[in-house]
């Protein structure tokens, strides 16, 4: 029987827009409700005596805060579009903006029983739920493209279910746009940061995320690869309820991996050394990277120890030559080799050609401080370290050579979010780890593959 005691109208919970009109309308009421909060805000500081720059009026938390709660409301690829400024513009963003945009990284405001319930008719036909022995309709979590519920067959399968919301996969496209032509016209990105690199891996990325019938082969592709690895565990996709909106999947359980903090220091530092070990699997032998740091992708069962992977939307397959100058690159990092380091970020298509000598070093001496773990000899200790900062100005001083700089290609924009995310993580957990000897194994061109 269906559990519906969590039937009941959950405050949270809110229609997901299908129709690009009421989208569209969705955002021209952001836009209205930011000139409105302008005009209040100048009309307050000019009666204060004050002068009030038009930019200094966008760029309020109030503001910042508005533009969250419409992209959340949206969900789909202009949450997604938000989530994705929130960790690659870094310190280009306002620092209220950057802050209230994070919060798309984890919340979404999940849809209402009677829409879900239409979506699982649409996707499993009417009396789906004589499959049932219980079915929660009080989602597990609620992101940017669908949500997860719990439920138990009758034939005894406890199943994570994630069900994407109604219209998402059509909106990808002019989702994007108009949420980055709103932003830009506000005000509220920065005139000089090009996004047009962007754009475009979030629309191809949101394609595939919405292709369920897909990332249930990238998670079966997973497991096969990972099946030597018995510290990993991964669910399993159940094919008689698997759709292309609707992924069933085992249950895994266990615990956000970010709720490791107060584990003692082997047990942090250990599951963090498996995530750096799986980046440099998933780069030199799989040729084969899930590209989302989200840290929700990952948990950690405490009884057997192991760490669970979930979410393979956003698998991102990549060429042998883009694997061997990256193995180039971190391999002459590591003894400061300049120049070799210099051809291995021209094959993976850093430099335009008529890149000055100035910004190829200060290219390079970003590159130098991003591979300080891999430089580093014995256990790196991420929580005591200043490198985000130090990246952080290294690429300021670079940014000020826009002339001569040019987004780098996808493949490498998303390897970075990937390593950056494992960073992050190691520095949350305040992790001690060998980076070093997890890569050198990989140094050569005869490396295992």
């Amino acid at each position: 029987m269906v559990d519906d005691e969590q039937s009941k109208r959950d405050v949270n919970a809110s229609a997901v827009p299908g129709g690009r009109g009421s989208r569209l309308a969705r955002l021209g009421t952001l836009a209205g409700g930011v000139a409105g909060s302008m005009l209040a805000e100048g009309a307050r500081q000019f009666a204060q005596g004050k002068r009030p720059r038009i930019r200094d009026l966008l760029l309020t938390p109030a503001n910042a805060r508005r533009v969250a709660d419409q992209l959340a409301q949206l969900r789909g690829a202009a949450m997604k579009f938000g989530q994705l400024l929130s960790m690659d513009a870094g310190d280009l963003l306002p620092p209220h903006f950057g802050d209230v945009l994070a919060r798309l990284r984890a919340d979404a405001k999940a849809m209402p029983m009677s829409q879900l319930v239409n979506v699982l008719e649409a996707n499993w036909g009417k009396g789906w739920d004589r499959h049932f022995r219980q079915f929660s309709f009080t989602p597990l979590a609620a992101a940017s493209i669908g949500q997860v519920h719990l439920a138990e067959t009758k034939d005894g399968r406890r199943l994570a279910i994630k069900v994407q919301y109604p219209g998402i996969r059509r909106s990808i496209d002019s989702d994007i746009d108009n949420v980055a032509t709103l932003l830009r016209f506000s005000g509220l990105l920065p005139s000089g940061l090009d996004v047009g690199p962007l754009l475009r891996e979030a629309k191809r990325q949101l394609h595939a995320e919405a292709d369920y019938l897909g990332e249930g082969v990238w998670l079966r592709r997973y497991a096969g690869l990972l099946a030597d690895a018995p510290e990993f565990m991964l669910p399993e996709v159940y094919d008689d309820m698997t759709t292309d909106s609707v992924l069933a999947m085992s249950c895994m359980g266990g615990v956000p991996v970010e709720s490791l903090l107060d584990a003692p220091r082997a047990e942090r530092d250990r599951v963090a050394g498996l995530l750096f070990s799986l980046l440099f699997r998933e780069i030199f032998e799989f040729r084969l990277i899930q590209s989302d740091p989200n840290f929700a992708n990952f948990r950690y069962d405490r009884a057997t120890r192991k760490l669970i992977l979930l979410d393979f939307g956003a698998t991102r397959p990549y060429t042998a030559e883009i694997v061997d100058a990256y193995r180039r690159l971190m391999a002459s990092a590591i003894v400061g080799e300049r120049s070799e380091m210099s051809a291995a970020a021209s094959a993976i298509g850093y430099f335009r050609a008529d890149i000055g000598e100035r910004q190829r070093q200060l290219v390079l001496d970003v590159f130098l401080h991003a591979c300080e773990p891999l430089r580093h000899a014995g256990a790196y200790d991420f929580g005591n370290s200043d490198l985000a900062a130090r990246i952080r100005d290294a690429s300021l001083a670079l940014s000020t050579e826009r002339d001569s700089w040019h987004t780098p290609p996808a493949d490498a924009l998303f390897l970075h979010r990937k390593a950056a995310g494992l960073y992050l993580l190691a520095a949350k957990l305040k992790a001690r780890v060998d980076v070093r000897a997890l890569f050198l194994p990989y140094a050569s061109r005869q490396a295992p593959s």
